[in-house]
């Protein structure tokens, strides 16, 4: 029988497009392009894609061991000192073992390698899956494991389809405007977004867009765009469980 690791690997994410971890990884390592000459040519965009992705999944296997203990660190911290973690779980826990699924604890928050470019991922049975090594710093992890707790308590509090697109709109919308992670701050000095006015709104809407894009039942981006744009009023405006966007 796979292990819950496994199945939560193979199985759609309600906030993602599916996400391979190191468990689904069959590719040989090729050591041989984790070399400096490797990475100055990607400082000075030289570097073909080619060499530029291999470098980066040699360096992600390299480091698997240290990122995963890093990211179960900073997550055990989280889950006792971060006032939005720990508010999160209270809620979740409010809405009790009937709803459907165990609450969010640090045990079924699994840090683990992924092989794609998503930072995480929420699935209803085993819990949160957080890509240790995309993680920045103990900040990123709170922003993204804050990104999908709002996606848990979604998907405990209302009768949501993660197949649906104008579902899967509403919860992405509604995670990236709770978690913090489209805060001024964070788009200015992380993503080189300076605007001073709307930037939260273009910040969520943009994130939102490329969630849905990426769904196997969406067409493309402008399809995206669209179904955002009809489930933006009524998601965007509500905050539950917090009174007011928190950060």
């Amino acid at each position: 029988m796979a292990s819950t690791t496994d199945t939560l690997a193979s199985l759609p994410s309600t906030s993602t497009s599916s996400i391979s971890t190191s468990t689904t990884s069959s590719k040989p390592l090729d050591p041989a392009y984790y070399t400096w000459s490797n990475f100055f040519s990607i400082l000075t965009n030289t570097a073909t894609p080619h060499a530029r992705d291999e470098y980066f999944r040699t360096k992600d296997h390299l480091n698997e061991a240290r990122d995963c203990a890093r990211c179960d660190k900073d997550k055990a911290w989280l889950f006792s000192y971060s006032p939005i973690i720990r508010f999160m779980q209270h809620n979740i826990d409010l809405l009790g073992p009937d709803s459907g699924t165990a609450s969010i604890k640090p045990e079924n928050v699994r840090c683990r390698r992924c092989d794609t470019k998503q930072s995480g991922g929420f699935d209803g049975e085993y819990g949160i899956l957080v890509c240790a090594n995309h993680l920045r710093n103990r900040g990123h992890l709170e922003d993204t494991i804050a990104h999908e707790m709002v996606h848990a308590y979604d998907h405990l509090r209302f009768k949501l389809d993660p197949y649906d697109l104008r579902h899967a709109a509403c919860m992405e919308i509604r995670a990236s405007t709770l978690s913090g992670e489209c805060r001024w701050t964070r788009e200015f000095f992380t993503r080189n977004q300076w605007n001073l006015t709307q930037q939260l709104q273009e910040c969520v809407r943009r994130r939102a867009t490329l969630s849905v894009a990426a769904r196997s039942s969406c067409k493309d981006e402008a399809m995206a765009g669209r179904v955002v744009s009809e489930v933006w009023d009524s998601c965007f405006t509500d905050t539950r469980p917090f009174d007011e966007i928190y950060r």
